[in-house]
């Protein structure tokens, strides 16, 4: 197994990794885990030391507090910045979402209690969203006299469609579990002390599942989003051909024509 670089020190983020799966908690509940710009740059820093980490497969992203995943973003730290401050907090934002979204591994994101803001755009960029039935969702942003600066008005459109995304960024208004439910913002609800089991039973699935497969189905289903369909289609054939030269994929089609489980390299 190898370690391409040290992990972070982390004073606002708790990181455990046990079978495949690599478990980042939010860790500011006195806070209401705010995004504060040290919590931003240990998790820029710990995104990049799991997208190379060869014994991950999978990340789950939560809350150690019960009340709140995320209040977003630090308004307190906003309030202080001018035009150029503003945009070096949101250039950061948007490299972590992007982070998320593009990281080898798929990410699940395990939403409770409030999620506000940032927490809402952070999600967004996360591949599969459980939500436990207390969650509230809200765009605040517009509140506070301005719009969501990390990629709200890019990827809510895409998950719930331009009349939604448009009514919640322009109201600010909090939504509950089952109608983020029904509007494709999350793809998961269950109960309240059910949140950390079901986000840690999917996890679970993907980590048995082939690494080098897992990192070729996201970076094929992400270039829909960056590419016209038929280039999209060229690129799968090309990925989906890469895949035939692996362990993994040899070990697979053995293991299925013999009737067993696979036994997928564990890098």
């Amino acid at each position: 197994m190898v370690f391409p670089m040290q992990q972070p020190e982390l004073n606002n983020l708790l990181l455990d990794i046990e079978n495949h799966i690599a478990t980042v908690t939010l860790n500011r509940p006195q806070f209401l885990n705010v995004f504060n710009v040290e919590t931003l740059h240990e998790l820029d820093e710990l995104l990049d030391y799991l997208n190379d980490h060869s014994g991950v497969k999978v990340m789950v992203l939560r809350s150690n507090s019960k009340k709140v995943f995320t209040a977003g973003a630090d308004v307190k730290k906003m309030s202080e910045q001018d035009s150029s401050g503003a945009r070096r907090f949101a250039e950061l934002g948007h490299r972590i979402a992007r982070k998320l979204e593009t990281l080898n591994q798929p990410v699940i994101v395990a939403l409770n209690g409030y999620v506000l803001g940032g927490g809402v755009e952070f999600s967004c960029a996360c591949d599969i969203r459980i939500a436990s039935e207390d969650a509230v969702f809200s765009q605040p942003e517009i509140d506070i006299g301005i719009i969501p600066g990390w990629g709200g008005t890019q990827r809510l459109i895409r998950i719930v469609g331009p009349g939604k995304a448009k009514e919640l960024i322009y109201t600010g208004q909090r939504i509950g579990a089952h109608e983020a439910l029904d509007i494709g913002l999350v793809d998961h609800v269950v109960p309240n002390d059910e949140l950390e089991n079901a986000a840690n039973a999917l996890a679970s699935i993907i980590a048995r599942k082939s690494r080098v497969a897992l990192i070729a189905a996201k970076k094929a289903i992400n270039k829909t989003f960056d590419t016209n369909l038929e280039k999209g289609l060229e690129y799968e054939i090309q990925i989906w051909a890469e895949l035939f030269d692996t362990y993994d994929q040899k070990e697979g089609m053995n293991a299925f024509l013999e009737k067993r489980e696979p036994k997928f390299e564990d890098k």
